[in-house]
């Protein structure tokens, strides 16, 4: 059973994340903190009771946008403990993602919290502490990928994305109509997606082949224009790309 902290200077919002948490069967306690200064003093004496103390606290769920120390501060001032409880960001933007990312944190769940989403965090959460949770799992659908966008879960059409940029373990899709930033490395993506067509151009991109428009040549560099946008094609992956593009002509 995971102990958790719920952190928020909301009120509102505190008080629905921990109702959710609370209705986790995973989740075997959760506290509420009004602001990050509060977080710390009570991760603090979690860590001073040990991973087997009264007082620990397995995962901190935690919002970044907070007057004073915000929640990037918190998660920073914690990376410097030996023994640190997992972090999961809740946030109602998703511009931090990446800074989440590098910061090592779990998940990033957008605002507002869906339920479904909040228990994909806790599953996370759930196996790293090998607390295996006992909740079937199914096969994602391999026509289309979940995202939030509002704290709504859409799902994009593989088909519909033109191209892949890699920022850090996630990974940002783009489509004719706008971009989607998701948890997935592009390796991963690459590996998945290498029978649909998509290859990889760059160490920060995957292309799908039918979206290429023109493939350019100048001065001994490539690239390829993929809608509107220009790509670069590094030097290594510059011939595999000419001959699948040939074999596809």
């Amino acid at each position: 059973m995971l102990r958790a902290l719920a952190v928020d200077d909301e009120r509102p919002s505190l008080e629905e994340l921990l109702y959710l948490l609370n209705a986790d069967p995973r989740i075997g306690s959760v506290e509420g903190a009004g602001d990050a200064t509060e977080a710390l003093r009570r991760i603090n004496r979690a860590l001073e009771s040990g991973p087997g103390g009264p007082e620990a606290i397995d995962v901190v769920f935690l919002d970044i946008q907070m007057p004073g120390l915000d929640g990037l501060d918190l998660a920073r001032l914690l990376t410097g403990f030996a023994r640190p409880p997992l972090i999961v960001f809740v946030t109602a933007h998703e511009d931090f993602a990446v800074q989440a990312f590098d910061l090592k944190a779990v998940d990033y769940v957008l605002k507002p919290v869906r339920k479904e989403r909040l228990a994909e965090a806790v599953r996370r959460v759930a196996e790293l502490r090998g607390a295996a949770p006992h909740i079937p799992v199914h096969e994602p659908d391999p026509d289309h990928l979940p995202v939030e966008l509002g704290g709504v879960t859409r799902f994009v059409s593989v088909d519909d994305i033109t191209h892949v940029e890699a920022q850090g373990d996630y990974a940002r899709l783009h489509t004719g109509q706008g971009s989607h930033l998701v948890r997935i490395p592009l390796s991963t993506l690459e590996e998945r997606w290498r029978s649909r067509g998509f290859v990889r151009i760059h160490r920060r991109h995957l292309v799908a082949l039918r979206h290429i428009r023109e493939l350019r040549l100048d001065a001994g560099t490539v690239s390829v224009l993929v809608g509107s946008e220009e790509l670069q094609v590094s030097r290594r992956h510059a011939r595999e790309l000419r001959d699948l593009l040939m074999r596809r002509t």
